[in-house]
């Protein structure tokens, strides 16, 4: 009984081996593209950024550009990657699964993907540009402002991550409201609570301003309402 147990062990943990072998493997295959495609998309991010303003960005060490563009291409690699490996991760946890709980996470994964997506393109599409518009608004003819490169990308690369995160809150609230940890009516009635959570998580998740928090903060609530709303109609009977 224990050598069974012992090579069930072996075969599950050679299984683990296998999977994190062909992930790191597709990353090694792709990122060769990534850093050619890098420039073009630092480019782009960077005139969706900059938007209809003829705004210059500047870079003030000689391999500054060289390692966004490595930055950029390292999390290009992940992305198109991902979804290769996360096939290879559910390949790995599906025999292990109920049929129920393999539709669940196979639903939850496809909206928390979509969600976060969605959050971080309306980041860098709709967001940073107002960011570096207010940024703008603040020069005259004593103050001229002067963008680094370094840290538009890094701050656009950081909210968009938030973003993603905090657009998750739909998912959040359905799956508070269906599990039973708390009501409809009682989350319905601690909203004053929500607001403050929502505005700490974004003071947490952006810089130390107020307009980026209320940017997080503001959309991150209405989504909360609209999964209050989807979770009044999907609770739990009886």
């Amino acid at each position: 009984m224990d050598d069974n147990k012992e090579e069930s062990l072996i075969s599950h943990l050679e299984a683990l081996r296998e999977t994190i072998l062909k992930c790191l493997t597709a990353l090694c295959v792709v990122i060769p593209f990534t850093l050619w495609l890098s420039p073009h998309v630092l480019n782009c991010l960077v005139d969706i950024i900059a938007g209809s303003d003829k705004i210059s960005f500047n870079f003030f060490s000689p391999m500054e550009v060289f390692l966004l563009q490595l930055k950029t291409a390292l999390l290009l690699d992940v992305i198109i990657c991902f979804p290769y490996m996360a096939k290879k991760v559910w390949d790995f946890i599906l025999p292990a699964l109920y049929e129920h709980e393999k539709k669940f996470i196979r639903t939850v994964a496809l909206a928390s993907t979509f969600l976060f997506i969605l959050g971080a393109a309306f980041c860098i599409f709709v967001i940073m540009p107002i960011v570096v518009k207010f940024g703008m608004s603040f020069a005259s003819q004593n103050i001229n402002p002067v963008f680094g490169l370094s840290n538009i990308i890094n701050l656009t690369l950081v909210m968009a991550a938030a973003f993603g995160a905090m657009f998750q809150m739909p998912l959040i609230t359905i799956a508070l409201v269906r599990s039973g940890i708390i009501s409809y009516e009682s989350l319905s009635d601690k909203r004053p609570y929500v607001i403050v959570i929502i505005l700490i998580l974004a003071a947490i998740f952006t810089p130390p301003d107020v307009v980026s928090q209320l940017m997080l903060g503001v959309p991150t609530y209405l989504l909360f309402e609209a999964g209050l709303l989807a979770a009044k109609f999907n609770r739990p009977k009886g």
